[in-house]
Order: structure tokens, then sequence, then C-alpha cells
């Protein structure tokens, strides 16, 4: 395709109007204006990927699971969102928070809603309504807010190459969500987080066969930096890219200082565009991924999944990850589980982007203690010293 010669551009993003300040991207000042062309919005653009791609980065929240949970309208362990029909208009909102905080796409919250995982929360009643229910909602604040509408297929959890039968069903899957996304009019697909290249491959196929829309395909590495069949992520996104797929790349599982090394063989592999959403977490060499994040104030427990507030990233890591992914010729870019709008807005504001939420970003100028504003009285500015 004609997008793909232009995958490998590596321009610098616009330059921001202020330096980040205390870890965190400051705000441009009172009359600071917006880039119009990208506040996360749509402006006009097309309602076509690869156009996008080819204009510049695309911005795409995920992690929705993780927020909800957050939130208290999803429960951890299955990580089902049964919030599509409990209260759909929390959904509805945080697809909107989304968008607020700079997302160029609206991605319907169809991750774990298959076959498998209402299997086993005994909801396979609701396999249809549930799918179509997110596709309706992701659907309808894409259209309003003009941005891109993202149908999702995912990791189904019973994949087994040697088992004829769970291939099938992995088939059935795939084949089933990608029709009712076809059905709501899907301006492209993801399929993430997956860690087979085999179940990547046939995730790909699927939106192939049942659809005419661009394919982004997601790989997700554990704590072995390779794919559960053997490959290397470079070797797995060739692969990929060899069979069809428009982007390529990771999401999940690793946070931006585990994620950014392979992000740069597989750039170096492939001709296509390349996809990195890593999750919000500070990961390791020696903990890659956020499953294997352990807390040495809790006894060395395992932080995944609740207890993993203290290895969140802040604001300004999301904005470096931004920056130094985009310099490597990333142009897909988001954040993942644990993703909140905050992290979102860092990400845009990183490619020089200033979204609705960036009249709210940090401004110190006139904090009570911290402030440099003239208007700031002495006897605070002069107790810094004994905070």
């Amino acid at each position: 395709m004609a997008a793909k010669a232009k995958a490998r551009t590596k321009a610098k993003p616009k330059a921001r109007s202020k330096a980040r300040s205390g870890g965190q991207a400051v705000r441009a000042g009172a009359g600071g204006r917006p880039d119009s062309t990208r506040t996360g919005k749509g402006n006009g653009q097309p309602r076509d990927l690869l156009s996008r791609l080819a204009a510049g980065a695309v911005v795409c929240a995920e992690g929705y699971v993780f927020e909800l949970e957050r939130r208290g309208y999803l429960q951890a362990g299955a990580f089902v969102p049964e919030v599509l029909f409990d209260h759909p208009e929390v959904v509805e909102q945080l697809h909107m928070d989304f968008v607020h905080a700079g997302s160029d796409v609206t991605q319907a919250l169809t991750y774990y809603v298959h076959r498998e995982k209402l299997r086993v929360i005994g909801r396979e009643k609701d396999l249809v309504p549930m799918n179509r229910a997110a596709l309706r909602i992701a659907k309808s604040v894409a259209r309003r807010t003009g941005t891109l509408f993202a149908g999702d297929i995912c990791n189904t959890n019973i994949y087994d190459p040697a088992d004829k039968a769970s291939v099938r069903e992995v088939e059935r899957i795939y084949h089933e969500q990608v029709g009712w996304a076809v059905e709501a009019g899907v301006d492209y697909f993801v399929a993430e987080t997956i860690g087979w290249i085999g179940e990547a491959l046939m995730a790909l196929e699927a939106i192939k066969k049942y659809s005419k829309v661009p394919a982004v395909v997601t790989l997700a590495m554990h704590r072995e930096a390779l794919t559960r069949d053997g490959l290397t992520p470079a070797q797995a996104c060739k692969r990929l890219e060899d069979a069809g797929a428009d982007v390529v790349g990771l999401n999940c599982h690793r946070g931006p200082a585990t994620m950014l090394p392979m992000l740069k063989e597989i750039r170096a592999a492939v001709k296509c565009h390349v996809a990195g959403l890593p999750v919000p977490y500070r990961t390791t060499p020696e903990q890659p991924s956020f499953m294997s994040l352990t807390d040495p104030c809790c006894g060395n427990q395992r932080a995944f999944p609740v207890g993993l507030d203290p290895f969140l990233c802040t604001r300004g890591e999301i904005f470096d990850f931004g920056r130094e992914a985009y310099g490597l010729g990333i142009r897909y870019l988001g954040v993942c589980c644990g993703a909140g709008p905050h992290h979102i807005r860092a990400l845009a504001e990183s490619l020089g982007r200033h979204p609705p939420a960036s009249r709210y970003s940090v401004d110190m100028s006139r904090h009570a203690f911290f402030g440099t504003d003239q208007r700031i009285r002495k006897i605070q500015s002069d107790y810094v010293v004994k905070l």
C-alpha cells in the first residue's frame, strides 16, 4: 500500500510551547493556541486509518477494563465488562473522557466479550446483545466526535495449536465477533493482547476474510521476550505483515521501559506501520511485565492486578515514551491496561498536540507555595523550604 511506503518517516513531532516541569507536561500559557487539526475530535479528517497514519501519528486509548475496575464498575479477575449492561452510560462517558484527553480512536469495548469469557462467568446467553451494546455505544461516540470507530478482538485464552477442537473454537469466536463489528460499520479492526503468533494469524485471517477494512494486530509479551510459540516480536510481526496486516506491534503486559527496545527491533524488521501501546507501569528487565511485578512493601507479593498502584508511571514518563516512540518511527501510539485519561493527554501532548483536556494541564506558576506568578503572596513562597 502507498501508506506503507511512508511508515518509516521519522520526522520529529511538533515542539511543545513549554518544556516538561516536575515530571509532568506543562500546559500552554493563557492564550496558547491549540493544534486545530489534532484535538482528539477528528476535525473533518477522513474515517480511514491508513490516511491518518500517512499524515502523522494516531493516538488510541486502550485499557478500558482497568479504568472501569478502578471506578468501581468492573470486577477484577474475569475482567468481563458487564458494565455494558449494568451502566452503559459509564462506558459512554469513559469513551468521551478518552476523546477529550486526545484519543483519535473510539475502540469498542468488546475486549473479553467473547464466547469463552462469557462462558466462564455464566453469561453465554448475553454474547450477542453485549457485543452489540459495546459496538453501538462506541459508534455513537465516534460519530459524534469524528474519531475513528475501531472493532476489537483479543486473546481467547483457549488457543492450543496441538488441539484441533480449540483451534476451531478460536475460529468461531473471531468469525462471530468480526461479523458483528462489520455489521456495526467499524472503520478498522484491532486484534490485541495475543501471545501466540498462531492465534494472531487466525485473528488477522478472520478480519481479512470477513471485512474490507484495515487490520491492526498487536502481540503481548510476557516475562519471556518471545511469543508462546517461540518467535521474537520482530519475527512475529514480520509474519503478520507478510500475511497482510496493515499495522503490527505490541500492546499490554510491558511498560514503556521494557517495550521500547522491542519496538525498535520491530520497526527495523517491517515496512508497514508499527503500533506501541504499553501498560503505564514501571516494569524492569528483572520484572519485565506487569504480571511479574512484586511489591517489596507487601512481602514481595505479586502486585497484579489490584496492587499495581505503586508502580504507576507518571504523566511525564508517558510523555517521554511518546517522544521516544515517535522518534523511532512508531506512528500508532496508545496506552493500555492501567491508563487513565491523564495518561492519554500526556501522550497526545508529547506529539505536540493540545486536546481539549490540555486546557487543564498542570500550571504550577500560580500554586500557593511553588508558584512564580507575581500575585503569589511572599509569605507563602518564602515558606517553601519548610514544606
